[in-house]
This record gives structure tokens, sequence and C-alpha cells, in this order.
């Protein structure tokens, strides 16, 4: 499993298009823990193109503030799981909660 999250200052970024890196979080899933997390520069961004950019670095979960309907359209077209509504926490507080199911997600930040 890997989760990415759209981040700004170390933290998830409100805003799923408009973050300066996405944290991917290697998850042993036998072990229900984190592994490894790498920083990816999203490219540019343009209407669908981060959904697909984040499939094929691999992402199969994707935790956010706030997406658009679109977005959220494609992930599902790839079988990738979306969380939104997610507070602005660490990557690593994020994917902790998310793994021991106590991820509190709220309304999604994102209205269009």
């Amino acid at each position: 499993m890997k989760i990415a999250i759209p981040t700004v200052n170390g933290r998830l970024c409100m805003h799923f298009g408009h973050c300066e890196q996405f944290a991917v979080v290697d998850v042993d899933e036998e072990a229900n823990a984190p592994t490894n997390t790498t920083l990816h520069t999203p490219p540019l961004h343009e209407p669908g193109l981060l959904p697909r950019w984040l499939h094929e670095q691999g992402a199969t979960v994707i935790i956010a503030g706030g997406m658009g309907q679109r977005a959220q359209q494609l992930f599902a077209q790839s079988g990738v799981k979306v969380v939104v509504g997610a507070p602005a926490d660490t990557p690593e507080n994020l994917v902790q909660a998310y793994l021991s199911g106590a991820l509190v997600s709220g309304q999604n930040a994102c209205d269009h």
C-alpha cells in the first residue's frame, strides 16, 4: 500500500491541486505500519493530471482535505481509494490515524 498526502510546509494541504509536494508513504500491510516516506514535487496543476501522475507513482490511497469531484472520479476509475475532509496534520500522524482506523474525516474542503 502507498498512501499519498498533498502537503504544504510539512502538513496536509487543504486543497489537493495546490500543494507544494506529495508525501508518499509506503506501508507494510502485514505489520500495518509505515516503512518509508518520500516527497515528490508534482507536475504543474492541470485538470486530470494529478490523479494519473499519483497512480503512476503507485499510490493506492489518497488522504486529502479537499478534492474536486472530477479528481475523485479519476481516482475511482484507477481503483485508488480517496479519503477527503482530513485535518491539517503531518503526513506521519495522518497515516498512523488511517492505519489504526482513527482518522477523523469531515467535509470535503473543496467546492468544485
